[in-house]
Formats: C-alpha cells, sequence, structure tokens
C-alpha cells in the first residue's frame, strides 16, 4: 500500500528536495505541503495522510505545532505518525517533541535512503530515533525503573557470544558499519547477527534491542557512543 506524506517546512526549497526524495520510493506519495503551524494542521485535517514529515521548530513553536496536527485528525479516527526532521543544535527540543506526540526524530543530514525507511517505519506505526538520542533518552530513563529483581532463575541467554557482543555495541548507539569495523568482519555479517538477535529474543526491531540490553544489564547507562576504542 502506498504511504502517504505531508510536507511541513517554511523554505519552499527544502519541501521540493523532499518530495523528490520520497516520490522516488515506489511506495510513497506526498499528498500536500504546508509552510507552517496552521496551514499544517488544516491541510493534515483535509488530506489525513498516513505521515507528516514535519520541520522541528525551536521552543514551544514546535510542540504546539505537533499537536495541531494531531489534535486537528483525532476526531477524524485516523491515526497519522509525526516525523520531526531537526539538526544537531535542536537536540534539547527532542524532548518536547516526543511529550507532544511525534514518534520519530531524524537528522537533516541522514542520508535519503534512511529517510525513507523512517517514513515507512513511522507509517507503519512504528519510533524512529537516531542511534545516539536513544542512548542518551536511554541514560535517563533507566534509573527511573523499579530496581526490584524478579525471583526465581534468570531464563537461559539465547545468543552466542558474538551476538552478545554485537547487542553491547548496538545498544551502545554504533552503527552495523562500525560494529564491523571493531569486530573485523563484514557489514552483512553484522546485520544477519542482528536479525539473528531479533528473531532469538522475539523482539521486533533496534530500538526493542537496546531496551533489552539495559533491561538485562549487557549495557549500563553512562557507556557512551563516542568511545569506539575500548568496547
Amino acid at each position: 500500500m502506498s504511504v502517504s506524506v505531508l510536507l511541513v517546512d517554511d523554505q519552499p526549497l527544502v519541501r521540493a528536495g523532499l518530495r523528490m526524495i520520497l516520490e522516488s520510493a515506489p511506495d510513497m506519495t506526498v499528498v500536500g505541503e504546508a509552510s507552517g503551524p496552521r496551514e499544517a494542521s488544516r491541510e493534515a485535517r483535509s488530506l489525513i495522510p498516513d505521515v507528516v514529515l514535519m520541520d522541528l521548530m525551536g521552543g514551544p513553536a514546535g510542540a504546539r505545532a505537533i499537536r495541531g496536527v494531531l489534535e486537528g485528525v483525532r476526531p477524524l479516527g485516523h491515526s497519522v505518525g509525526v516525523l520531526v526532521l531537526g539538526s544537531h543544535a535542536l537536540e534539547e527540543h527532542l524532548h518536547g517533541a516526543l511529550r507532544a506526540g511525534a514518534i520519530g526524530f531524524l537528522f537533516k543530514d541522514a542520508p535519503p535512503e534512511d529517510l525513507v525507511w523512517a517514513v515507512r517505519v513511522v507509517a507503519g506505526g512504528g519510533a524512529v530515533l537516531p542511534p545516539l538520542l536513544l542512548h542518551r533518552l536511554l541514560d535517563e530513563f533507566v534509573p527511573l525503573l523499579p530496581s526490584n529483581q524478579p525471583q526465581g532463575p534468570a531464563p537461559r541467554d539465547p545468543l552466542s557470544g558474538r551476538e552478545r557482543e554485537v547487542l553491547r555495541l548496538l545498544a551502545r548507539g554504533w552503527s552495523n558499519a562500525e560494529i564491523a569495523a571493531h569486530l573485523f568482519v563484514g557489514s552483512t555479517t553484522v546485520k544477519s547477527h542482528v536479525g539473528s538477535i531479533l528473531t532469538k529474543l522475539g523482539l521486533r526491531d533496534r530500538v526493542q534491542a537496546v531496551i533489552h540490553a539495559y533491561e538485562t544489564g549487557l549495557v549500563r547507562p553512562g557507556e557512551g557512543h563516542a568511545d569506539h576504542r575500548s568496547p
């Protein structure tokens, strides 16, 4: 099925570039464009897209824009996913965007194929966060989890030693290419390991794998992404 997308950005050239990238995919259709929050809310109600791809505005305006879109379509009974695009300088506004209802964030310097992938994930109800930002959010979230441990023997770990190592690096925010270089294997091998990890643990995606690694103690808060010299 085709994924319908509404573009929201105040720069026509940016919207044109995003449209070109998305419409190069056979399952993507850009159904409309908006230059600001009010127009975005109006167009979302009229067009009922699957995904609203929105520039992340700084400050409270960004959160208001996201709420406006979601509140506008809520009475229609249609689920719309909001994916925001931002720069590293706007990371501080990520919390506000997530609280307002966005389920995806992508840096503007991401490759075009990552954008297409992210739109597909959000259209399917999934969440998208760059590994580095996911790692930081988990560092903040994990200390808030209950400290009580379940009773009874721990379940058997189905992962091999190499798969545990891949999962640990993945949870620290490393990309497949970085893991491959660190372990002296090919990216295809790493991709195969990730697929095996998800299957063995019964997980849906990399985000769930990262959460599993934190919950089981494989990775501890504070183990940073940037330090690639010592695993």
